[in-house]
């Protein structure tokens, strides 16, 4: 079941919102990061890795980012929610016939995208103050909020909308009742988690973020819902902006507020597009990050402290076999690149 399809945008007016957006984006980057510097909101190097131990590799290749500035993802958000909402003021002044401000399309990605990013702000903040046991919001009080705000998303969509089954690509449709709800949740929790994983090298969260929203704007536009489809390029202008001074050595990081609000978001587009097993070739590179993290974690703990990897998520493994940041970076952009093509054709034709 896809959201009714109202209204048609062009693919012009789609490409302006995306440029206004990159734009904004870029001439706000000199005061944000002044901002960011004169406040000391600063990086925090890691000092442990998620089961406890000292992160030794992470800090031998990444010690000299010690004190960057983060939190620039409420760049990356705080663009979109300001061209999304240009257009509704040009709307009313009669500037341009439609917004982007739509209750059908828009109002869903838009609350996760703000209310994610939120609870990533808060992360930052106690990680760059050393507050909490591991220096950033506490597991039970960030997990509990992720599964309340899925929560919110998935009875607005079994209830309110009516979404109850997924698409299977060259299959069908296959009906899920009530198990939609924890389905819809999964996925949200579980992009949000695999982008902020993802986010560990100059650039690299960044550009496999902007090959995924772009790739889903063509899904978007490909099945009629035209004002997602400004959304979704709307987001790629504004994480190309950040993109701009993020590619290694980067001036600023994304953070949490960035990675969880991002991520998030591209699993409710995923959700209604009906593209949520799509969304595995799309977002490729952010599974098997998250599976590395998985299976690490797994062998340590069933194999006597024995790891698969070097060190997790797996592009630090890469980075311990010395094959460079940037390299990292670039191949795992190639990988990215593919499966998201081969995401889209699955999109357009299964």
């Amino acid at each position: 079941m896809l959201i009714p399809l109202y209204p048609q945008l062009s693919f012009l007016s789609l490409l302006g919102y995306a440029f206004f957006a990159f734009v904004f984006g870029v001439s706000m980057t000199p005061w944000f990061l002044r901002f960011l510097k004169k406040n000391r909101l600063g990086k925090q190097l890691r000092v442990e890795t998620v089961d406890g131990r000292e992160a030794t590799i992470f800090r031998k290749y990444h010690k000299d980012k010690f004190g960057t500035p983060t939190m620039g993802g409420l760049l990356i958000w705080g663009s979109i929610l300001f061209t999304i909402v240009l257009s509704r003021v040009l709307s009313y002044a009669g500037v341009v016939d439609f917004s982007l401000l739509q209750r059908r399309e828009v109002y869903l990605p838009l609350f996760t995208l703000v209310s994610l990013g939120l609870l990533g702000l808060v992360d930052d903040y106690f990680n760059i103050m050393g507050m909490g046991k591991k220096k950033g919001l506490d597991v039970l009080p960030k997990i509990t909020t992720l599964l309340v705000i899925s929560l919110i998303g998935a009875y607005w969509f079994y209830v309110k909308l009516g979404y109850d089954q997924i698409h299977v690509p060259f299959w069908g449709d296959i009906e899920l009742g009530i198990w939609y709800i924890p389905t819809f949740m999964f996925i949200l929790v579980g992009t949000a988690n695999a982008v902020n994983v993802t986010d560990g090298l100059d650039g690299l969260a960044g550009g496999l973020l902007v090959l995924a929203f772009g790739s889903f704007s063509l899904l978007a536009y490909y099945n009629g819902m035209y004002v997602l489809a400004g959304f979704c390029v709307v987001t790629v202008g504004a994480i190309a902006a950040f993109l701009w001074n993020n590619v290694p050595p980067a001036l600023f990081f994304m953070g949490d507020t960035g990675s969880l609000a991002l991520g998030g978001t591209l699993g409710v587009i995923a959700l209604m597009t009906d593209t949520i097993l799509v969304l595995p070739f799309i977002g490729f590179v952010f599974m098997i990050e998250m599976l590395s993290v998985i299976i690490q974690l797994t062998s340590k703990k069933l194999r006597g402290g024995k790891k698969v990897f070097k060190a997790a998520p797996i592009h630090h493994h890469f980075e311990a076999l010395d094959w460079g940041e940037s390299k990292v970076t670039m191949r795992l952009w190639i990988t990215g690149s593919f499966f998201a093509f081969i995401g889209v054709l699955i999109g357009l034709f299964g």
